[in-house]
Order: C-alpha cells, then structure tokens, then sequence
C-alpha cells in the first residue's frame, strides 16, 4: 500500500512539470513572435517618417525627433598650400678615385675614416721600370751636358763647327725631354687626393693590381652639399631660385629650413620630372651623402580664406555641400540645412570654400552623416553655437 501512494505521488510531480514546461515553451513562441511583429512595425514607420520628410520639412522640423550633434563655426584665415617630395643629400666632392696606370699597389698611406689634405699621397703603384729607365737617361744626360758644354766653350772660341754645336745642344734637350715624360709617367703611379676631405672607403690591398676605371678607394667631403630632388611636371614654372623650402630628416627627426638653389630647365623623359637643388649649410654635421630627406615647398597662398575640414564635405546630384545649424522657421531650435559650395585646393584636411559660404556660418561637425535637411538638431556645445548663429 506504502508502496502504491509513492507511485502516485510521483507520477503527479512529472505531469505538473510536463505542463509546465509545455507552458513555457508556449510563452517563449508567443514572445517571439510578438517581437518579429514589432520589428517590422518599427522598420515600416522608419520608412514612412522618412518618405513623408523628404515630401514635407514642416513634418521633418515638427515630429522627427532630434538629432545631437556638435558645431564648429567656419574659419578665415590665410590658407597655404605645398607639395612635399623626397630628396637625397648629395656631395659635389663624394668620389670614386681609379689608378691611371695598370700596376701593383706597392703602399696604402691612409686608411678608412682618416682626413687627409689636397695633394696628399694615398697610394703608391710599382713604378720600378720607369725609375730606372729615368736613371739610365739621366746618365746620359750627365754625358751629354758635358759634351755640350765643351763644345760651346770651342764655339765660343771659334774652333769647330756650328753643327757640332747644334748636335750636342739638341742631344741634351732630347734627353731632358724624354726624361721629362717618363717622370709624368711616373707620377701616374702615385694616386694623391684631388681636395681635402675623408677617406671614406678603400677598395684594395696592398700586392693587389689596380686598374684604371676600376675603383681604388672613395674621397668625400662634407662641405659642398645639396640636395637633389625630381618634381613632377605638373609643377613647372611654379618655384624659382630662392624660394623658401623646409627640409626635414625623417631618420634623423631633424628640421631645417632652406632655399631653392637651381631649377632644372630639362624634362625627364622617363619620368616626366625636372631636378629641383636646394642648398645647404656646411655647418650640419650630421649630413651625410645619401639621406633622405623630404622638401616641403609652398605653391600656392590665399589669404583670408575660408576654410572648413575636408571631412565635412558631403556630395549629391547638385554638387558638393556642408550641413550647417540654423534658427528653425517655425518655433524654437535649431535645424540642419544643406549650404552647397564650390570647394578649391585642399591641403592637410582643410579645404578652402571657394563660393558658397559668407563665413559666419556654423557647421554641424560631429554627426554631420546623421542627419538630413529640414532635421531638428539638439547641439552639444550649445553655448558656442548661440554666439555664432548671433552673430
């Protein structure tokens, strides 16, 4: 009997969870089904508040609701506009230094790094050769200076011949003549630095062979350089000699400012641009042949301009507009309006407003793609806002 209740009891438990559960589940499909409801109702009269205000302002201005947003008033200012394009530092006197006679380096009187003068030697060649040849001539002219020399003293007296005379005179200039050119020979064997500067790199040792045209060590100097830089065609005519630059080194984070020292009067077929030079100074120590530089050159200025962010300027059938805050015709508030404009040259986000804008407008600046002409809007810097549009 015992037994039997507890049966029963149990069986009871597990039908009033089974119904409800069932229960349950029912409300979950009715909720559901209750929201798709909803969200469609809710897209259907999205669709037609925004059918009706593009037909009707008034409806727009009266029961839209509105939108916050922030103002910014319209700047005039003078309005500068430049073109920046990479340069390389380079060196009139960064040079590659080539034997002129084919033979074997004997002696390398510098090393890399080391500072050395005008004329200085920096390497010596295997010239054994030619010295000797010069000695064997200038034995002979030792012996023909005296034969010469004995015989002007017996023309002096009038004893010999004039041809006598002409001979020996002519063997000793023959000989100094031809020790003359073996000694410029000579000279080629000796590589000596053409101006003052650094010995920035050698490229042979010494028993190795040096050829001419093939490099034996590279000279720079630091103290006449420039900067070259290809700028497009579609600039030519706009810089001259002088103009102001700034140069700035991006590995370096280094800023100078400079001018334009020489304008290319030739067009780059290749590459369709003209050499631009900008000098400068030799007091920068840390210039190196080669560093990147970037040149920002100003090629156009309006003073007085009118100038808004470039991100405001939004476009439709009728070109491009802003949208700025105004007083609402009917009622209070405030609401945005679409003022079209024609824009002119933009540089760094800010672009200049060519016709369109008196400049005493205020723009609407964030959440300026949030709203529509006609629409009410609620201004977060409200302040700032009454004192432009009050103005």
């Amino acid at each position: 009997m015992k037994t039997l209740l507890v049966s029963f009891i149990a069986i009871s438990l597990l039908m009033a969870c089974g119904s409800d559960n069932s229960e349950l589940a029912e409300k979950k499909q009715h909720l559901k089904e209750y929201q798709q409801e909803l969200k469609s109702l809710e897209d259907q009269i999205a669709t037609l508040e925004a059918e009706i205000a593009e037909e009707d302002p008034t409806f727009a201005q009266q029961e839209l609701k509105t939108t916050l947003v922030t103002t910014l008033p319209v700047v005039t200012k003078t309005f500068e506009h430049y073109i920046e394009v990479r340069g390389s530092v380079t060196s009139r006197k960064n040079i590659t230094i080539s034997a002129e006679a084919p033979a074997m380096v004997t002696s390398l009187s510098v090393s890399e790094g080391e500072s050395v003068r005008t004329g200085q030697v920096l390497v010596s060649q295997n010239g054994e050769t030619l010295r000797r040849n010069i000695q064997e001539l200038q034995t002979s002219l030792d012996l023909a200076t005296t034969r010469y020399d004995r015989q002007k003293n017996l023309w002096d007296q009038n004893i010999g011949t004039e041809l006598q005379y002409l001979e020996a005179e002519n063997g000793v200039k023959s000989l100094e003549r031809r020790i003359a050119s073996l000694q410029a020979q000579l000279n080629n064997y000796i590589i000596r630095a053409p101006f003052s500067g650094t010995i920035d790199e050698i490229f042979v040792r010494e028993g190795e062979m040096a050829q001419p045209g093939i490099p034996v060590l590279r000279l720079v100097s630091l103290t006449d350089m420039f900067i070259e830089a290809d700028i497009s065609e579609a600039f030519l005519g706009e810089f001259q000699q002088g103009d102001s630059v700034m140069v700035s080194f991006p590995s370096l984070k280094k800023t100078i400012q400079s001018a334009v020292s020489s304008v290319g009067k030739v067009i780059n077929e290749n590459n369709r641009t003209f050499k631009m030079e900008v000098k400068l100074p030799n007091s920068l120590e840390f210039l190196r042949p080669n560093l990147l530089s970037v040149l920002r050159i100003m090629d156009y200025q309006k003073p007085d301009a009118i100038v808004v962010p470039t991100k405001l300027i939004l476009e439709d059938a009728k070109g491009d507009y802003l949208f700025v805050a105004k007083n609402a015709d009917e009622g209070e508030g405030k609401v945005a309006a679409k003022q079209h404009i024609d824009r002119g040259q933009t540089y760094k986000n800010e672009t200049v407003i060519s016709d369109g804008l008196q400049g005493n407008e205020v723009l609407i600046d964030k959440g300026f793609r949030a709203v529509a002409e006609g629409v009410r809007i609620s201004i977060a810097n409200e302040e700032a806002s009454n004192l432009s549009l009050n103005k």
